[in-house]
């Protein structure tokens, strides 16, 4: 994606405004212009369902994917708006709704959620994301933890380990463990920037998810400088000692017939690679998924979610539309069948998922997500571009590959890095 200075030419040509939708929407026939990047997989298969539920209420659909890197898929919205042709609606996260809201003016969708109870079963720190300025502009549309973990069985037989770790330290016993028993890599990883931020994320967030929301969230220098930070650093040090260092910039899927192989032990992502394994013809059998390690025994949840964010329009038939699209987008049955397709979690922290089509690992992660919100340990993905807007999310990226690489760097000096790119990069 673009960084918002890159965008800020863009900016003041057009309203502020968010509007909200007009009465002329109910009368007009429901027609929907929306742009993602989701083309293929279980991505492209859920999006394609979600417009067959459209369809079936009366609404013509109009999706066109832009397939490839989000940038692709961004450069296109960019240049629709700039031509005053935006879509009713567009694949956005994280703190670009925001940044994208200055950019061309946005729909109120407040009636709408106030009507479906939405902001309710909602985490806070999402509902704010999908709101800036206090209007609801964007919904989120699915979620997945990032800090899942994956253990290999073969790895753990070899290893004679049965019970799943719960702290750092227990993860830290088994991967001893792992090593000791032959499996050369006792934690999986792939070689993309995002590998290194979650695993990261994950931990920091085990050790202190105050501390996690105050310097990663909030950056406050203080934090950012704290014992827990170093200690993450320290943490993230043993992960990738234990890590092939031979992985280039690949996918971690990449690596996944290594791990149900038990040559790699525990992997660290979100829960999309569920999905992944499945897909790729790996059986539930093969690998156990656990929620992250937790120092301080509460449920932990680091949370990436995917959304679309409602362009103003001044046809009636697209204001219909935008309407029709946001009202099923919330309903707990369309949530339902995406995460079912998808592999993630509904964004509805009331969604019951007892029943058929859900595996262990959803079950589990989605309540997690809800006792987390409870106590306030749900905290916003930096990998994933959920905590800052991508300048920002870069500059911590690039200190947390660099410790990863290069193992001359100590925990110390990488706070002291870590502080320095955010310092530069506000």
């Amino acid at each position: 994606m673009m960084s918002v200075h890159r965008r800020s030419v863009l900016a003041g040509a057009v309203g502020l405004m968010a509007a909200p939708l007009g009465a002329r929407a109910q009368a007009a026939k429901p027609r929907l212009t929306a742009i993602s990047q989701w083309s293929a997989g279980s991505d492209g298969a859920a999006i394609t369902a979600l417009g067959k539920k459209f369809e079936e209420r009366g609404g013509v659909w109009q999706h066109s994917p832009v397939p490839g890197f989000t940038t692709d898929m961004m450069n296109k919205l960019r240049a629709q708006i700039i031509s005053g042709d935006p879509p009713a609606c567009s694949q956005l996260k994280g703190p670009e709704i925001a940044a994208w809201s200055k950019i061309a003016p946005t729909v109120n969708l407040d009636a709408t959620v106030a009507a479906a109870g939405y902001e309710k079963v909602v985490a806070p720190d999402l509902a704010r994301l999908h709101k800036p300025g206090g209007k609801w502009s964007a919904l989120p549309l699915q979620v997945y933890r990032t800090n899942t973990l994956f253990l290999s069985k073969r790895a753990m037989d070899k290893a004679k380990a049965d019970k799943i770790p719960t702290t750092w330290a227990q993860f830290n016993e088994l991967g001893e463990k792992m090593k000791a028993a032959g499996v050369p890599y006792p934690v999986a990883n792939g070689g993309a920037r995002a590998d290194d931020g979650q695993k990261f994320e994950a931990v920091l967030a085990g050790i202190s998810p105050s501390v996690y929301r105050k310097a990663i969230m909030e950056l406050d220098d203080k934090a950012l400088a704290s014992p827990e930070v170093r200690a993450a650093f320290a943490q993230l040090r043993k992960i990738a000692d234990w890590m092939d260092p031979n992985t280039a910039a690949q996918h971690f899927s990449v690596f996944l017939p290594r791990f149900v192989a038990g040559e790699m032990g525990m992997l660290i992502q979100g829960g999309w690679a569920q999905g992944v394994l499945l897909n790729g013809g790996f059986k539930l059998d093969d690998f156990i998924i656990a929620p992250g390690p937790t120092d301080n025994g509460k449920p932990v949840f680091v949370l990436n979610a995917d959304a679309f964010i409602f362009w103003q329009r001044k046809e009636a038939d697209l204001q219909a539309g935008q309407k029709l699209m946001a009202e099923l987008v919330m309903m707990p049955e369309i949530q339902t069948m995406y995460s079912q397709i998808t592999g993630s979690i509904p964004v509805r922290t009331d969604v019951n998922l007892s029943g058929a089509g859900w595996s262990a690992g959803q079950v589990e992660a989605a309540r997690t997500l809800k006792e987390a919100v409870a106590i306030n340990q749900s905290v916003l993905s930096l990998a994933h571009n959920m905590a800052q807007e991508n300048g920002i999310t870069a500059a911590m990226i690039d200190v947390l590959t660099e410790f990863v690489k290069n193992k001359a760097i100590t925990p110390d000096q990488a706070v002291k890095r870590l502080g320095e790119a955010v310092a530069s990069a506000r």
